[in-house]
């Protein structure tokens, strides 16, 4: 692995942040919290003309080919201005769970319009029960002549009031992996949404009722009862993609840290210049860049297919859902009073980063991976192999 961004990933980079800093400023990211849809289609449009929105969808399909590495250093840049939108939810998402299940008709229908922006998708796991696997799968999609008949309820389903198509997981088996993928219109009949008011208020998730909901055939995407290993590869990308944007709450959050302990004074000097406000700096930084090491090695490790991809997401995931918090928090405490109130920006990094915290595995859950991980004895053969 190459430790340093190469001149194409710079480049990405600053494109991303120069796109966002200009478009999604703090102003914008309020006004998203007010409107209905939660985000600005011509702003999504316009990443759609510059080729992020496809950087990970296979070039035939419209995209650029890429990879997690290229969305993780986009979505840092997004969670540098708190950045409201369904990138996650369509692109990382929704896109996975299409290309994971070898669906060659469905990512020829879906991902040149998601690479574009014309289409929005978003992805429909949990339920009433909590977990990030198939076994919490209770929604059922029975058989019912050429097609399927959907009934249960989907939550946090992110962006899914706006969503153009949603990709549920639905139970089509008797064993607790007999999973599949199904392709919703949002419009379907039987189909009801119920928003909900979430902590981080640009966080557009809501509910999805399905009564009786009746599919076609060709909603099916992938094999019947094979949805088990595309939910896995979502859930993977998730966690790193949540990182990344975590990351990038962190980053922001210290940055602001720093630039206040400058020119904030007390007793006559810079609070910057107290032991500390020194060392609460210094174990900020600290955890940022451990951070970022983590993410971005868990990025690589799935583009690679590295032996131990699965490790390195859990590893990653359950560092920066502390490390995001305790960064974004101590930051606040750096500010002082201002760094509560709503007309500072630091609230909007916190929330984002606690909102993040538990999707798509809180720290607990990761934990656990990597102890079955370590008991199954990958850890050790995933280090010889490097």
């Amino acid at each position: 692995m190459d430790f340093e961004f190469s001149q194409d990933q710079m480049a990405l980079r600053e494109l991303a942040r120069e796109l966002l800093t200009e478009r999604c400023t703090s102003a914008h990211v309020r006004a998203m919290m007010e409107d209905p849809a939660g985000y600005d289609p011509a702003l999504y449009r316009q990443m759609g003309d510059m080729s992020l929105l496809g950087l990970a969808i296979p070039e035939q399909y419209g995209g650029s080919g890429l990879g997690m590495v290229e969305q993780a250093i986009v979505l840092e840049e997004m969670g540098r201005v708190a950045y409201p939108g369904p990138f996650v939810a369509g692109v990382v998402l929704a896109a996975t769970g299409i290309q994971a299940s070898g669906d060659e008709a469905a990512m020829a229908r879906y991902l040149p319009c998601l690479a574009t922006g014309e289409l929005t998708m978003s992805f429909a796991l949990l339920e009433d029960a909590i977990g990030w696997g198939p076994e919490v799968v209770a929604m059922r999609a029975v058989p019912a002549g050429d097609g399927f008949v959907l009934s249960g309820t989907k939550r946090f389903v992110p962006f899914g009031a706006t969503a153009d198509v949603i990709l549920v997981v639905a139970s089509t088996g008797d064993g607790p992996g007999d999973v599949s993928l199904f392709a919703v219109p949002r419009e379907t009949p039987g189909l009801t949404v119920e928003p909900y008011g979430m902590f981080d208020l640009n966080a557009k998730t809501c509910a999805l009722h399905f009564d009786a909901v009746r599919l076609p055939g060709d909603a099916l995407i992938g094999d019947l009862n094979g949805g088990a290993a595309a939910l896995d590869a979502v859930v993977q990308r998730g966690a790193v993609a949540a990182c990344a944007e975590m990351l990038g709450c962190a980053r922001k959050s210290l940055e602001m840290s720093v630039a206040y302990a400058k020119v904030r004074k007390q007793f006559g000097q810079p609070i910057g210049s107290f032991q500390a406000i020194k060392h609460k700096c210094a174990e900020m930084l600290e955890a940022t860049e451990n951070a970022h090491s983590a993410t971005y090695y868990a990025a690589w490790a799935l583009d690679a297919g590295a032996p131990d991809a699965r490790l390195a997401v859990s590893v990653a995931k359950s560092f920066v859902n502390e490390a995001a918090r305790k960064v974004c928090g101590e930051a606040i405490q750096v500010h002082g009073g201002i760094g509560f109130t709503w007309e500072y920006d630091l609230h909007l990094y916190f929330k984002r980063a606690k909102h993040l915290e538990p999707l798509w595995g809180d720290t607990a859950w990761h934990r656990e991976r990597v102890l079955e991980e370590v008991l199954a004895g990958r850890v050790a053969g995933a280090a010889a192999g490097r």
